[in-house]
């Protein structure tokens, strides 16, 4: 299974796209939309995905989506540690997600929110009713102190994200003012409605940029139950929870226990599922799906294999050299590196044909870049003309198709003459298994760094063409707390990873291209990357005034990125393969953009009941 990068920052950021209010039409609103009217009215019921009479009992236990196979810390918001996993269920922020609608937001801790007229400013107006864990109430205080201290003391992330929030004051007990600067302030409201609002009278006596394992105090639906370090954690539902009765809650959070359990492989965890030891994981292996569920519990559908439509972007899934090192550095080597992977050879005979290749960085959604470019796509990318590749100009790149050999010769000879002309010439001298060296006789060793042993079958044939064309390539496999910490310095020759964007995406892309985020610890710009055009058509999308510039801009960006070769893209699927024991039930409608898996689904007695009879 792929490496997935944390998503815990662009989270909060994907999950509060914000309208930015006329001067017409600057007042107080119960939700905001970034393009577009609301779906759900004032004083909505319940969302249209939710069943507002599920039943709230139980328990769930599951493997998380993620690849994450330890954790050693309940501080979700610094650099240092592994957090676990679900530490977002004990925390509320100002306003929350429709999940059938792109990009908007309803209050949840915020009543309203007063987006002023220059988009400089937003006011929020806090519940009366909103109260944490240890019963006290949720004040614009606890609001403040939480803004100062991510951009203080967070992880790195949040100096670029709050960079221009210049300010949060608190107007009143249940009143807060963010203040901004500069031009690009479009997602600034969205961002801040979205970040956890964090009790400032639980750090007066826990240092925040440390790691810890005692029961934080939060707002949200769940507490800290029973767990057991790099082995499971469990979250159990309050019952004196001050929002459930709201209408962007009723019919969510119907599990009275959430428990994460954490394997150090994910075919010991396969086994574990069948046996019974835990309810659900979602299934990220091909071959598992295809072949590894043909048991009695399945047939006899004690054990369901669901399909879930994915109608979100499918995000960036790939192999990332690092261009902090200067084997990277030239773009010929990184198009070498595309041309030596048989992705036809790959998706036949290790993934059952399940797979599509991933050509965009924004695959499965409107802002993938398609044909030759926009007349509006070229007023955004000629400018910069004499700093772009030709490619650029013309149909976006698409990865080679092979001959399905696994070892296509057209291509591979391609790959070495991209390589030779890049500096890197074979050395005869090495006999049977010549190496390519530079003027420096050094060789192009290529280390892919691992934490599963799964994934190693997949690199495996991609290492075999490498070595064909004269790369000294190898798999390095190391223990989950090493990875995260090499990962997050940047101590890696290529890694597996994947990051999703989200529908109406922002000031979060900073993260993962920006020159800046290519200098700081923990970010996703994975690769490296360094490029000031990128970062002047990541400016533009944050000024986009409508859903049609913002597409403009994302595709424009998307054509630069891919034809610098910053990664050797993988596969995607538009789907969620899901198994579980049938003892849940849900509701008729999942959500357009979500699993809906712990939102919305609760615990069946009855069908738990049958499952102990049959």
């Amino acid at each position: 299974m792929p490496t997935t990068i944390s998503n815990r920052f662009a989270q909060a950021v994907v999950a509060c796209a914000l309208l930015l209010a006329s001067p017409a039409a600057a007042e107080p609103r119960h939700g905001l939309s970034t393009f577009g009217e609301l779906k759900y009215p004032v004083d909505f019921a319940h969302f249209d995905y939710v069943d507002p009479n599920a039943p709230k009992r139980g328990r769930l236990t599951m493997m998380g989506p993620g690849a994450t196979l330890t954790f050693d810390s309940f501080n979700a918001y610094i650099l240092k540690g592994d957090p676990a996993q679900g530490l977002g269920l004990l925390y509320d922020s100002l306003m929350t997600s429709a999940a059938d609608e792109p990009s908007s937001v309803y209050g949840l801790i915020a009543e309203s929110a007063d987006v002023a007229a220059d988009g400089l400013s937003v006011t929020f107006r806090l519940r009366d009713i909103a109260r944490f864990s240890d019963g006290t109430a949720v004040t614009a205080a606890d609001v403040v102190f939480t803004m100062q201290t991510l951009k203080e003391k967070g992880h790195p992330s949040y100096r670029i994200m709050l960079r221009d929030v210049i300010d949060a004051s608190a107007v009143d007990p249940r009143t807060v003012r963010y203040t901004f600067q500069g031009s690009l302030v479009r997602d600034l409201p969205q961002l801040v409605a979205g970040l956890p609002v964090l009790p400032k009278a639980f750090y007066d006596t826990q240092a925040f940029d440390e790691t810890f394992l005692k029961t934080p105090v939060g707002s949200g639906p769940y507490t800290i139950g029973e767990y057991t370090q790099g082995t499971y954690v469990t979250y159990k539902r309050r019952a004196d929870y001050w929002a459930r009765d709201l209408g962007v809650n009723r019919g969510r959070y119907n599990f009275d226990e959430i428990r994460y359990e954490y394997f150090r492989d994910r075919s010991v965890s396969l086994e574990a599922l069948k046996a019974g030891a835990f309810d659900l994981r979602e299934e990220f292996t091909a071959r598992d799906w295809a072949t590894a569920y043909d048991v009695a519990p399945v047939r006899d559908g004690r054990l369901v294999r669901l399909v879930m439509p994915d109608s979100t972007p499918s995000g960036a899934q790939g192999w990332f050299p690092n261009l902090r090192r200067a084997k990277f550095q030239d773009v010929r080597v990184r198009r070498a590196l595309d041309l030596a992977f048989d992705y036809q050879w790959t998706n036949k005979n290790l993934f059952y044909d399940l797979y599509t290749r991933t050509e965009s960085y924004f695959e499965n959604s409107d802002m993938k870049a398609e044909g030759s470019p926009s007349p509006d796509e070229l007023k955004l990318l000629e400018p910069h003309k004499d700093k772009l590749p030709a490619a650029v100009f013309g149909e976006p790149y698409r990865p080679p198709v092979s001959d399905g050999s696994g070892g296509d010769r057209r291509m591979l000879r391609d790959a070495q003459r991209l390589l030779q002309e890049a500096g890197w010439k074979i050395d005869a001298a090495k006999g049977a298994q010549p190496l390519v060296k530079n003027a420096k006789g050094e060789t192009l060793d290529i280390e892919f760094l691992i934490v599963e042993p799964s994934f190693e079958r997949v690199i495996a044939p991609y290492l075999k063409n490498l070595q064909a064309i004269g790369i000294n390539a190898s798999i390095r496999r190391i223990d989950s707390a090493q990875y995260e910490r090499r990962v997050k310095s940047y101590d890696f020759d290529m890694i597996t990873s994947r990051f999703s964007m989200s529908l109406t995406p922002g000031i979060e892309l900073k993260n993962y291209w920006s020159s800046e985020a290519a200098d700081m610890d923990g970010s996703r710009n994975l690769s490296g990357i360094k490029d000031p055009v990128v970062d002047a058509l990541l400016d533009v999308v944050l000024r986009a005034k409508s859903r049609s510039e913002l597409v403009t801009a994302t595709r424009a960006i998307d054509r630069v990125l891919r034809a610098n070769h910053y990664w050797v893209p993988h596969w995607y699927k538009a789907s969620h393969h899901v198994v579980y024991w049938d003892k849940f039930g849900r509701p008729p409608t999942k959500p357009k953009y979500d699993r809906g898996i712990l939102d919305t689904w609760w615990f069946d007695a009855e069908k738990a009941a049958k499952l102990t009879t049959r």
